[in-house]
């Protein structure tokens, strides 16, 4: 008959299982090259205060040996760190299993308070979760940057030919472009075989880099994405759940990684820097790939159809507008001249008319209130333009400009997390936190993301 835990015995049970689960994170590779499990006087003193025999923790650790043989002989992963992070998990099961809650019989000791039994309990489980965790994301991690060697980075002023042959005699497929990311495939007489995006063709070596060159560069080029699992994601001011929360993200919006910790990352919303929990994330590298010759063609064909016809819908607007504005119902703000095209500039105008509006998350009134992304779709709806209610997605509409630099009155400036219409002079008019409301602000005022032309 199992007796329970006395106070001493818990005690010592929680400081046994922090020990393991500490040696088990900090050193993966003694956990790889040593599989034999715990140490058994460690095991034996675990034990002792809960009456329970070696045995069947002996018997979880044989599964866990077995498993790793079996890898090590090639029928399963050769990756030493999976090995560890298996041996972790496996091992910390036994421990916790070592210890369910057991009744007492009538001449056992008096029973305890469940209460304190059920912390213990909880620490164990928690502690364990914790560890596997942290071994799994230092994993992932080192499988990422092993990942980059296989890249082709371009490295070049503009971009570089994808051709079909290993020769410039070779059929154009399509280009790679300056920072851009392809697979290598092969090497053949100074020309990498690569795949990138629909593409699969040979660029000239010496216009790319690969192998170890690759890993600093890709992370440089490389943008990291943490991308929404949850319906409303909390930003908070540190990394804690009982940080205050500084903003509301929703699903499957992007934001821009900036640091990653232990469980959490820091990223970039319109209330400035905070921290979400990767429970409630998937984190990812976005690299420019390739573009066809097709696609090429069809972006410029499809581009110029948008704008003719976001043009016509837009002159019908303005000219609305402009006779809205005369009669002084509606007072605009004055656009400089020559500043960019006339339908970009009445886009602004118009947008400016409602600074001072309320901010309402998820909203989309440009009177009762709007959201970031709301308010620009709802903007150029007024113009006949439909744009997505998603400042993720507006990074994809219309077409880029180039940067800050090259922007003009009516063009879309994404950040991330966020969105607003730039409306020249250097800024930006765009619904911004509840506090402030719908304002103008200097479009420099975080990192540019990205700058879209939607005329």
């Amino acid at each position: 008959m199992r007796r329970r835990i006395g106070k001493t015995g818990k005690r010592t049970a929680v400081c046994a299982v922090s020990a393991v689960l500490l040696f088990s994170s900090m050193n993966l590779d003694i956990l790889a090259a040593d599989v034999n499990g715990l140490p058994s006087a460690g095991i034996d003193f675990f034990l002792s205060s809960n009456a329970t025999s070696v045995k069947s923790l002996k018997e979880e650790e044989d599964e866990v040996k077995s498993s790793v043989e079996k890898k090590e002989s090639g029928e399963l992963s050769d990756n030493k760190e999976e090995d560890a992070a298996a041996q972790a998990t496996a091992t910390a099961t036994a421990i916790a299993t070592a210890f369910p809650t057991a009744t007492p019989s009538p001449t056992a000791e008096p029973e305890e308070e469940p209460e304190e039994e059920k912390v213990i309990e909880e620490t164990v489980m928690a502690s364990t979760t914790k560890s596997v965790n942290q071994i799994e994301r230092k994993l992932e991690a080192k499988r990422e940057e092993k990942g980059f060697k296989s890249l082709v980075i371009a490295d070049v002023n503009d971009y570089v030919n994808v051709r079909s042959l290993p020769s410039e005699e070779g059929e154009i497929l399509g280009k790679l472009y300056d920072d851009s990311v392809g697979e290598f495939i092969s090497e053949q007489d100074g020309w990498y075989e690569i795949t990138s995006g629909s593409v699969t063709g040979y660029v000239k070596a010496e216009y790319c880099v690969t192998g170890d060159d690759a890993v600093d560069l890709a992370k440089k080029v490389g943008t990291r994405i943490a991308t929404v699992t949850t319906t409303t994601l909390k930003v908070r001011e540190e990394p804690g759940m009982d940080a205050t929360v500084l903003g509301l993200v929703p699903i499957e919006d992007q934001l821009l990684v900036t640091e990653e910790l232990d469980g959490w990352v820091k990223v970039d919303i319109e209330e400035g820097y905070g921290y979400v929990s990767t429970d409630y994330v998937t984190l990812s590298t976005e690299f420019v790939k390739a573009e066809s010759k097709a696609e090429e063609e069809a972006r410029l064909a499809k581009e110029a159809a948008e704008r003719r016809a976001a043009q016509a819908a837009a002159a019908k607007a303005s000219r609305k507008s402009s006779s809205s504005s005369s009669s002084g119902s509606v007072p605009a703000p004055v656009i400089p001249s020559g500043s960019g095209s006339e339908l970009g500039a009445a886009v602004a105008n118009y947008a400016c008319q409602f600074v001072g509006n309320p901010y309402v998350w998820g909203g989309t009134s440009l009177t009762n209130g709007a959201d970031c992304s709301g308010f620009v779709m709802s903007v150029y709806n007024n113009f006949g333009v439909s744009l997505p209610h998603s400042s993720a997605a507006d990074r994809s509409v219309g077409s880029s400009v180039g940067g800050l630099e090259n922007a003009q009155p009516g063009d879309i400036v994404c950040y991330s997390g966020h969105v607003g219409i730039y409306v020249g002079n250097g800024q930006i008019v765009h619904a911004s936190t509840a506090k402030t409301g719908i304002i103008i602000s200097d479009a420099s005022y975080r990192s540019v993301h990205a700058v879209r032309s939607i005329f």
